[in-house]
């Protein structure tokens, strides 16, 4: 069973009442997000708010806000807000996507998302983990995501989102229909040799060539984390 928390070096996250606890990915891609000139941040499908806290950690002037549809997961994202060091500069909207556009937000500088991904697999039997990990009918649709990012993002802003390749490739298809190109990517692996794990992409209003960099997360053939993930991690992970 999940613990019902997870410490980092400068914030906890309670996660009981949250379906997608905190995961290795996740981290990687809080850590891994160009935030140096954004100062104003949006992250979509916060769950426990981990994302909006390293935001928070990474960038000490930016102002960060959240989205979150379940109910249970905004409140204890908020409630995370307030214990860490940031809390005047996290706000989290209990709210569908759609409904947060409604209110017409300022331009973000910096979108990030870790959206729902499993397009065909088997429904789980809880219904709040199954919004959490699945795309649509019953989530955050692909098109969704790239549209009000394609609205809602600075001229020169950026989207950056964590998926499984086959799933960065249906995303960059519904992101290249808003007007959205991709300029960077992170691949990811368990280790050398191993196939890509997740990607992280971000997309830009503006075309131009991608830059394309690997991340292996352990040492070959070890569990020992590589001194890529060290130094991405060093400044969150207690263990590090």
């Amino acid at each position: 069973m999940a613990n019902s928390y997870f410490q980092f070096k400068q914030f906890r996250i309670e996660q009981g009442e949250c379906a997608m606890k905190v995961s290795t990915d996740a981290c990687v891609l809080g850590a891994v997000a160009d935030l140096t000139a954004a100062q104003h941040i949006l992250d979509i499908g916060t769950g426990t708010g981990l994302l909006a806290l390293m935001a928070a950690q990474r960038n000490p002037t930016a102002c960060i806000e959240a989205v979150e549809l379940d109910t249970a997961a905004a409140a204890q994202a908020a409630g995370n807000f307030r214990s860490s060091p940031w809390r005047n500069r996290l706000t989290v909207h209990a709210m569908s996507l759609g409904q947060f556009a409604a209110t017409n937000p300022a331009a973000f500088d910096h979108i990030i998302c870790n959206p729902p991904f499993f397009r065909h697999s088997l429904r789980s039997p809880d219904a709040q983990r199954t919004t959490a990990r699945h795309t649509a009918p019953d989530s955050l649709t692909f098109q969704e995501l790239a549209n009000f990012a394609a609205e809602f993002l600075h001229p020169l802003g950026h989207l950056t989102v964590l998926l499984p390749l086959p799933e960065m490739q249906h995303f960059e298809r519904a992101a290249s229909q808003a007007g959205l190109y991709p300029i960077s990517r992170m691949v990811m692996h368990h280790r050398p040799g191993s196939k890509p794990l997740r990607h992280i992409t971000s997309f830009s209003k503006t075309a131009a060539a991608l830059d394309v960099q690997e991340l292996f997360l352990h040492e070959a053939a070890t569990e020992v984390y590589s001194k890529q993930f060290q130094n991405l991690l060093g400044q969150f992970y207690l263990a590090l």
